[in-house]
């Protein structure tokens, strides 16, 4: 049996299309919360409630959240500092 890659969110092309979601507008934390607690609690309902899950939940999130990080906060951080200076080099 062939061992899937799942420890990143770059899955195959065709493979999204399954995962497409019209979400609407999400306009504050409390929904975007909101709607990624639904999806844990159907990953969980759908796995079955124990460590495992659990364990696979919070490191999905950790990565998730590392791996936005590093491709959004990361560059943004950068732009902002060639625009206003670094602060770093105020010693």
């Amino acid at each position: 049996m062939e061992k899937k890659d799942i420890s990143m969110p770059y899955i195959k092309k065709e493979d999204r299309e399954k995962f497409a979601l019209s979400l609407g507008t999400i306009h504050n934390p409390g929904e975007l919360n909101y709607l990624i607690t639904q999806l844990l609690v159907k990953y969980q309902k759908n796995k079955g409630l124990s460590y495992q899950t659990i364990n696979d939940i919070i490191g999905v999130l950790e990565c998730a959240k590392q791996e936005y990080y590093r491709r959004v906060a990361t560059p943004y951080e950068h732009l902002k500092i060639k625009e206003h200076g670094d602060v770093y080099d105020e010693s």
